[in-house]
């Protein structure tokens, strides 16, 4: 193993921090742009690179400091982790080649601050200590409040205050829960609580309690209802690379559940801790965001109440969770958050076209370009689960699953219902946004930056592209599934990771002896 493959699981936490105090350096938006352009584009190769290297199967696990787990911090990289880090890095090039377009300058240290997020995000995705998910978790939302307000605005400051006082709320009971887990179970990493919980009998109560306030947590940060009222606001209200980024972090929340469902509660014995209550609430939830998206007036306000219906739907999984279950969410995990950051891009593509129209759903003056256009067809179609795009598929492999469940048919019935009320919704506002115009023809209002039409076609074109790949894809999730399902191989890889042993002590000096002064003889 080298150098650089044995340090690799730091890597995508240590290159955005070294960007960002870099960029705090050298406060000159010019130099930013280049330094965090420079970065982004270096983590995508880096997590391109970890991903690859993580399809071997091997749980790479590193112990900061050289402080083996349980008592130091740990970060492990498997399939699932470093795909995550992927499409975060992916999501983070595409927003930030947006926002370099002219975004970034509306407020001071916005690429700071963005490459903060991804630290934090990153960090969560890696690590094994559930401490330190709640670090990386702080980092991610200090990161950000500010980001949410990056441009001024009533509707900003109004949505962050609300996500400002809900996060940190969730912050408080964060703490309370691993507080509770330390005081009972005597261990945060994740891989030491499953043991340490299977053997474990006195004040299991206590322990439930605990997990239970970490699993509000999550669904907290996924948006499950009734705690979903802040997401759409707030996503909608955000700048649209910002609001782009945000797309990957309500993922977050859910993959930290599933990590701790199949990690630490199903081999504890603590497996119904999710039933039935969260198959119900995410059902809820489905038909919450299926309603939403028929209501919404703009095209970045449906965008956020995709990504709510997206949430509602991954949260189905981790109740039924089996090998096959787990392989369709993160197939669906993917293809739906780069389905909901493109068309946060492509209402801000569309809003700068159509003038005092922007992107409500109303009569435009001019009509948009042709590429435009054809866009927006892919990106509906995509985010409505027509074949023969990567959306059909998602929602296909999970209802194939799903119908072995005993909720599936209200499972079948509710997804079905709300992807046919997307199509309805896209077709009846597409007819506004896209083809009805005042003018019989006419230029465009303004040319749009190139920055802007290269990340947002990229995005949209990752509808296509996800089902042209979807064998290789799928096979990859049924492998990162599988490493999933695999607790005790988990926990042995993590508490008897390998630490570089010390270096052997040095012998004892022996001092020599004094020479020997031969007598004269007689």
């Amino acid at each position: 193993m080298t150098a650089v493959t044995a340090h690799a699981p730091i890597l995508p936490i240590i290159l955005p921090l070294l960007a960002a105090l870099l960029q705090m350096a050298v406060p000159r938006l010019a130099v930013q742009r280049i330094v965090g352009l420079l970065a982004t584009l270096l983590l995508v190769g880096l997590a391109g690179w970890l991903t690859a290297l993580a399809d071997d199967g091997v749980w790479r696990v590193y112990a900061l400091g050289d402080w083996p787990a349980p008592f130091g911090i740990v970060l492990v990289v498997d399939r699932l982790a470093a795909l995550m880090v992927l499409l975060g890095a992916l999501l983070g090039l595409a927003s930030l080649l947006y926002a370099s377009s002219g975004f970034d300058a509306r407020g001071a240290n916005f690429h700071p601050l963005f490459q903060l997020q991804l630290l934090g995000i990153n960090g969560a995705f890696l690590t094994g200590d559930l401490f330190n998910l709640f670090v990386f978790f702080e980092i991610m939302l200090l990161a950000s409040y500010a980001l949410l307000a990056h441009g001024g605005g009533l509707a900003r400051t109004r949505a962050g205050i609300a996500y400002v006082v809900l996060n940190l709320l969730g912050s408080s009971i964060f703490l309370l829960a691993l507080g509770l887990l330390y005081r009972t179970l005597g261990s945060l990493n994740l891989a030491d609580l499953a043991q340490r919980l299977a053997g474990y009998d006195d004040n299991r109560g206590l322990a439930s309690l605990a997990f239970a306030l970490l699993v509000a947590v999550f669904v907290l940060k996924a948006g499950l209802l009734p705690l979903s009222f802040w997401l759409p606001h707030t996503y909608s209200a955000a700048g649209a690379p910002v609001a782009a980024l945000f797309a990957v972090m309500t993922k977050v929340g859910i993959v930290a559940l599933l990590r701790v469902q199949l990690i630490a509660l199903a081999p504890g014995g603590l497996a119904d801790l999710l039933e039935p209550w969260l198959n119900v609430l995410a059902l809820a939830t489905v038909a919450f965001a299926a309603l939403g998206v028929l209501a919404a007036e703009r095209l970045r306000v449906l965008a956020a109440w995709l990504v709510l219906l997206s949430a509602g739907t991954l949260l189905l999984t981790p109740a039924p969770a089996s090998v096959q279950v787990s392989a369709a969410a993160i197939y669906y995990l993917a293809q739906s958050t780069i389905v909901g950051a493109a068309g946060f891009l492509l209402a801000g593509l569309i809003a700068e076209q159509r003038g005092a129209a922007a992107d409500r759903f109303v009569t435009g003056a001019r009509p948009l370009p042709a590429w435009l256009q054809i866009a927006f067809l892919v990106l509906a179609a995509t985010a409505a689960g027509l074949p023969p795009f990567s959306g059909f598929i998602g929602k296909l492999m999970l209802l194939g699953v799903l119908r072995e469940t005993p909720a599936a048919p209200a499972v079948w019935a509710t997804l079905l219902a709300a992807g046919f009320v997307v199509l309805v919704a896209f077709a009846r506002d597409g007819c506004l946004l896209v083809w009805k115009y005042r003018e019989a023809g006419g230029a465009p209002v303004v040319a749009l930056a190139w920055q802007k039409i290269c990340a947002a076609l990229c995005l949209v074109a990752g509808g296509p592209l996800l089902a042209g790949f979807a064998g290789p894809l799928a096979g990859f999730a049924e492998r990162a599934a599988g490493q999933l399902h695999a607790p005790g191989a988990y926990a042995t890889a993590v508490l008897t990771a390998a630490v570089p042993p010390a270096a052997p002590a040095a012998a004892p000096r022996v001092p020599a002896a004094p020479p020997q002064i031969p007598k004269a003889a007689p």
